[in-house]
């Protein structure tokens, strides 16, 4: 018999699922890959999540050369059964319950020992199953990580003696600059690849065989190895330094700040989550980046997204149904349609523009601005996740379930936070300098300059008084609401607006 074919998926494209080391693939193994058209064609993604997907998928098979298979079908049934008829396969786990689902009713597809994050799911088994895990909060969990792989450590202690520098990282935009001054963000050059992903996508439309939203304009994310290790670097280099103190804010004239947009590449396999904090650990060790920034960097990727990968496959697919707040409005068309322009509160439509243009916006106003407003409004979590899911060029199953679900939302109960993440005008306003020029006052709560996030804040409490009164960390707003003299109007506004937008 001759070599087992191994199946890459489009999200396994970096030598970490290629390569043989520890259980992988043997050397040179064949290879296939499968770019099935029907994953568009069943649901709405961002035109430019569709052309960076396929611009790395078909990169990295030119890459690989006459070692990989490469079919295009419109299942990946169909096109296992395409290339390699008989025989078994070889497989990395897939990052999705859909797609392992689908891996286990093949039949004939052997799994090979995890990789791709920095702790294996029988890792975080063992700490969850600790006793002081409790209730599994995402900075035990950090903690841990750091201890197991001696990550920012010194001597067993946290490097510096903090373990969290949270404290450092929450200042607001410089007041007297549009932008922070770091230089134009990495970008790559596009090349024939990104322009035969950009015609396929216009035959597809024109042919009606699939709908995206959003547009797609030249691609601003790594579609290679090469391209993700020179984004790297560069942020390395040029905003990691500036990166901690800014980790929050948000400047309307400038959507990246100091962060990395690291995202994409490391949720397409391109770049390991270890190569990222070790390089970060050498440039503060090398006197090049401060801790503070350093640490936050790290704790994005060693603490947050570590933490959400493992609560994907820790829930279970239940936790897809959670709803504790029992919000059930569907999401309104002008959000679904990505209409920025239909937006007044400039905070929304600017947040709202970035994700049209670019598909990606930082991690605070898609938890402040976008995940505020449908908390606010009370729409539907489980709808909210697929928006997250199909909008984002860095959404995936494992990344926006318990982003959205547990964090954004808590449509859990608190499984994940101990509190909702939401805020009135006055937390963007500090955060941002996106009220200055905005038709409402973030200070009002009615009248016709009333905004949209403050009278939303109150209308959110109101409605669910009775749970956050016993929530330690809100029952101190929800006093609040008896203090307001005009919280009837504020209802009544709230109610009056409905699904238009704000």
């Amino acid at each position: 018999m001759g070599r087992r074919v191994h199946w890459v998926f489009g999200d396994q494209l970096g030598p970490h699922f290629v390569d043989p080391r520890r259980g992988g693939p043997d050397r040179d193994a064949p290879v296939v890959m499968v770019e099935a058209r029907g994953v568009f064609a069943r649901r709405r993604f961002h035109r430019a999540k569709a052309h960076l997907v396929l611009s790395a998928m078909r990169h990295r098979a030119a890459e690989l050369g006459d070692r990989v298979t490469y079919v295009r079908t419109e299942t990946y049934r169909e096109g296992l059964e395409r290339a390699v008829p008989r025989g078994r396969l070889t497989v990395f786990p897939p990052t999705s319950r859909a797609a392992e689902r689908l891996v286990a009713r093949l039949g004939r597809v052997d799994v090979l020992p995890e990789r791709g994050h920095l702790l294996t799911r029988e890792d975080f088994r063992a700490w969850a199953g600790e006793g002081d895990a409790g209730a599994l909060r995402m900075e035990g969990f950090y903690r841990h990580t750091r201890h197991r792989l001696g990550l920012l450590m010194d001597g067993g202690e946290p490097y510096g003696g903090s373990w969290n520098l949270d404290h450092d990282n929450r200042e607001p935009p410089p007041g007297d600059r549009a932008t922070l001054d770091l230089g134009t963000p990495w970008c790559p050059r596009e090349d024939a690849i990104d322009d035969e992903v950009r015609r396929d996508l216009d035959r597809w439309e024109r042919e009606g065989a699939v709908r995206f939203v959003g547009r797609d304009g030249p691609r601003a994310f790594p579609a290679t190895r090469r391209e993700a290790l020179a984004a790297l670097r560069h942020f390395l280099r040029h905003r990691l330094p500036a990166f901690g103190p800014y980790e929050d804010a948000m400047l309307a004239a400038d959507p990246v700040m100091s962060h990395s947009r690291l995202s994409a590449p490391l949720n397409l396999g391109l770049l390991h989550p270890d190569e990222c904090v070790r390089r970060a650990e050498k440039a503060l060790r090398a006197g090049d980046a401060p801790l503070n920034s350093v640490e936050g960097f790290v704790r994005q990727i060693a603490g947050w997204r570590e933490y959400v990968w493992h609560l994907y496959w820790h829930f279970g697919e239940d936790y897809r149904k959670s709803n504790a707040l029992d919000q059930r409005a569907p999401l309104p068309d002008w959000f679904t349609e990505l209409d920025a322009d239909a937006v007044t509160a400039r905070c929304l439509s600017t947040v709202l523009a970035q994700v049209r243009d670019t598909g990606w916006t930082h991690h605070i106003p898609r938890l402040m601005v976008l995940g505020s407003r449908a908390l606010q409004d009370g729409w539907d979590p489980a709808a909210l996740t697929d928006w997250f899911h199909r909008c984002f060029v860095d959404g995936y199953d494992w990344v926006m379930l318990p982003n959205v679900v547990g964090m954004s939302q808590y449509a859990d109960g608190g499984r994940m936070t101990t509190k909702p993440y939401t805020s009135g005008g006055a937390y963007i306003n500090r955060m941002s300098d996106f009220c200055g020029p905005c038709a409402y006052r973030p200070t009002d709560r009615t009248g016709p300059h009333a905004c949209p996030y403050t009278a939303g804040y109150w209308t959110f409490l109101h409605r669910h008084r009775d749970r956050l009164a016993h929530n330690p960390r809100t029952a101190r707003a929800v006093r609040g609401l008896d203090r307001l003299d005009d919280l009837p109007d504020t209802l009544a506004q709230a109610r009056a607006r409905g699904r238009r937008a704000p």
